[in-house]
């Protein structure tokens, strides 16, 4: 669809020299930003971009940044607008500095627009990007701070204006890709800690889908990796199991026999223990627990831990057609006999990001 000769004069309106016009074709360029006339932002080889980015680095005027930061969120539908922004290396280095400055007052705003960028995979470069050290920010790397700021920040304890939860769903992302997937797996020196493990907690962090949401996936996308799962289930300052648990557990009685069979986070809890509402998170979590399910050990430490039980009673309480699919599939999973030489059972994901056996 062709730009009217209105809207084109509007975006070149973003490099005026002039503050008042700038604000007011930038507070009306914001919904154009979606729909079909998001085109006028490719007007002159992509110039209204440049723009975008000046602008939402200027001070002057915080509508300004913040309509600028919008309409680049939004724009990352476009895969070349997307490109874009996130191959300039200067500007995602900025972005992610500022979601980091704990007087940042339009740090969750950049943090969506971080995690729209993260479906492209020159993401993976802010896995190496460091920064100075600090008593809040003590690990020097932008990740290690990312994840200080989710952790910590939820609060507002770090930020009064931001509660960083969109970053669960930049975990997410950056999780998919093989780069990513072992910085979350893998120890870090400066504080000797998984950074999966931190995450944990937020997996019953009932304040928040989005948190619940983004740390499901990134659980998930991390056990992809099977020789890291032995690791995260038998630590025991990682101690993965409960947590992808407990999300399915409800206040339904389990008898003694399988009960103290399960991790002791799940034995003997409350009667008015809640089950998570969210069908799609529940999924992510049983896919999860399939994929713990390819190597023949990890299918042995489910089994002693007595999953089935929280997957028979999960699959009892809760009326969803995909639900009930994945509980079978575990089911069939869990309670089947092993032959003497099967080992490893291949799974992956598929176009719609769900767990799929490879025959």
């Amino acid at each position: 669809m062709s730009s009217s000769p209105e809207l084109i004069e509007l975006v070149e309106f973003l490099h005026s020299t002039h503050p008042a016009v700038i604000q007011l074709a930038i507070n009306n360029l914001v919904g154009f930003s979606q729909g079909p006339h998001k085109a006028v932002f490719s007007n002159n080889q992509y110039e209204p971009i440049k723009d975008l980015k000046r602008l939402s680095q200027e001070v002057f005027d915080k509508q300004v940044v913040t309509d600028a930061l919008t309409i680049l969120a939004n724009l990352c539908e476009d895969v070349t607008i997307r490109d874009l922004i996130v191959e300039d290396e200067d500007y995602l280095n900025w972005l992610a500095l500022q979601i980091c400055n704990v007087k940042n007052t339009h740090a969750d705003l950049m943090c969506i627009l971080l995690t729209n960028l993260a479906k492209n995979d020159a993401i993976n470069k802010i896995l190496d990007m460091t920064m100075p050290t600090s008593e809040t920010f003590p690990s020097g790397t932008i990740i290690d701070s990312l994840m200080d700021c989710f952790v910590k920040g939820h609060d507002r304890s770090l930020n009064p204006a931001a509660e960083f939860d969109y970053l669960a769903y930049f975990f997410a992302d950056i999780s998919r890709f093989n780069q990513g997937r072992s910085f979350f797996i893998t120890e870090q020196q400066y504080d000797g800690v998984v950074p999966l493990q931190k995450l944990l907690v937020f997996t019953e962090f009932h304040k928040s889908k989005i948190r619940r949401e983004g740390v499901a996936s990134t659980i998930k996308n991390s056990l992809f990796d099977t020789n890291a799962h032995m690791k995260l289930l038998s630590d025991e300052k990682i101690n993965l199991l409960p947590y992808i648990l407990l999300p399915l557990a409800g206040p339904e009685e389990i008898d003694e026999d399988e009960m103290f069979d399960l991790p002791e986070e799940l034995q003997l809890l409350d009667a008015d223990k809640k089950r998570e509402p969210e069908a799609s998170i529940i999924c992510t979590h049983l896919e999860s627990l399939l994929l713990l399910c390819t190597t023949r050990q990890g299918r042995e430490y489910l089994r002693s831990k007595s999953v089935y039980s929280i997957i028979r009673e999960l699959h009892k309480a809760v009326e969803n057609e995909d639900v009930a699919d994945l509980c079978d599939r575990l089911v069939q999973m869990l309670q089947r006999d092993e032959a003497p030489e099967e080992e490893n059972i291949e799974i992956e994901s598929d176009d719609d990001d769900k767990i799929v056996e490879v025959a």
